[in-house]
């Protein structure tokens, strides 16, 4: 068989960072050796709860450096489960990051998360977080876990007296699953005339379920979220729904065909992701809509990989683009 230079490029995946590389294989991590699918779905989730223990509120207060607490939204007879965090002895009305975590819309929880951005992004810049327990797939098909983050982002900015933090000043913001949520809670939020938001922080966003662009075929076995991984997460959450052309633009994004009137963007993904041209590609359709979008494509970066390697040169510099983006969003 002949390939075309397509399909040769397609076999060949980016030159993962040497750092990153490193990284993987100490942690044992094999990229593309074990892809999710459906039928091992319910066992993967399960192995990814226990390697995700939620951290108690007490430990999230870090001996007293964080004001920590479980709050309740409602939502259309039910509650969702807000954990709201600030720094000890900051006087006055904060601004505020509503975060959505990451997992592929089947695992996670709002708890595990919160560490991380309160050392990085609560303490250093003097924010609020507010991290959303979001219902997760196959028991909640769409549009249940964006509905729960519109829930509590209205409950949010109803409250922002009572929880100390500012109402003009919150950015939506997420990370691969999250990062996702984020976009399409953008959109849903816009659409209703719900809160307003100055900022949107879309991480490795998950983004488009037809899951057809030239990286997802051409990192297909060779990032840590690899195609097959995602096609088995996009089926749990849309059902038989998954790939048809009336899938909601609020659970894929990608699907949007009127991106105006969002608010301003950070975006970023690896070179060596799944998730690389359709983040690229939602970064262009935000500014041919007008909008204001900054976009990083790491070199060398696969899916995650500053959870794999926070102290590479790579990852800093991620962290420090983001926390400049962060501080001058919300200085505006």
């Amino acid at each position: 068989m002949v390939l075309g230079a397509e399909d040769r490029a397609a076999r060949q995946a980016p030159r993962l960072d040497p750092e990153l590389a490193a990284a993987l294989a100490t942690a044992g991590v094999t990229v593309g050796a074990e892809s999710l699918t459906p039928e091992h779905l319910a066992a993967w989730q399960e192995r990814d709860a226990a390697a995700r223990p939620r951290p108690t509120l007490g430990e999230l207060r870090a001996d007293g450096r964080f004001e920590v607490a479980e709050l309740r939204a409602p939502a259309d007879g039910r509650e969702v489960t807000l954990v709201a965090a600030r720094p000890t002895g900051l006087t006055g009305v904060l601004p505020v990051l509503y975060y959505l975590h990451g997992g592929g819309m089947i695992s996670g929880n709002a708890w595990s998360v919160l560490p991380r951005l309160l050392r990085e992004w609560a303490a250093p810049l003097g924010i609020a977080v507010v991290s959303v327990e979001y219902r997760l797939a196959p028991e909640a098909r769409h549009l249940g876990p964006v509905e729960d983050c519109y829930a509590g982002l209205t409950w949010l900015a109803e409250h922002t007296a009572t929880l100390g933090v500012d109402a003009d000043r919150i950015v939506l913001g997420g990370k691969s699953a999250g990062a996702g949520l984020t976009a399409g809670l953008a959109l849903l939020t816009r659409d209703r005339g719900g809160p307003v938001p100055i900022g949107q922080l879309l991480l490795s966003p998950m983004l488009d379920d037809r899951n057809d662009s030239f990286s997802a075929r051409q990192m297909d076995g060779h990032d840590t979220w690899d195609r097959t991984s995602n096609a088995t997460a996009w089926l749990a959450l849309l059902g038989d729904r998954h790939g048809r052309s009336d899938v909601s633009p609020y659970a894929a994004p990608a699907r949007a065909t009127d991106l105006s009137g969002l608010p301003r963007a950070y975006v970023e993904v690896g070179s060596a992701e799944t998730f690389r041209d359709e983040t690229v590609a939602y970064a262009d359709a935000l500014w041919r809509a007008g909008g204001d979008a900054e976009l990083h494509v790491w070199p060398g970066a696969c899916h995650g990989f500053d959870t794999y390697a926070p102290s590479a040169i790579i990852s800093r510099r991620a962290l420090a683009a983001r926390t400049d983006w962060l501080r001058r969003t919300l200085a505006t």
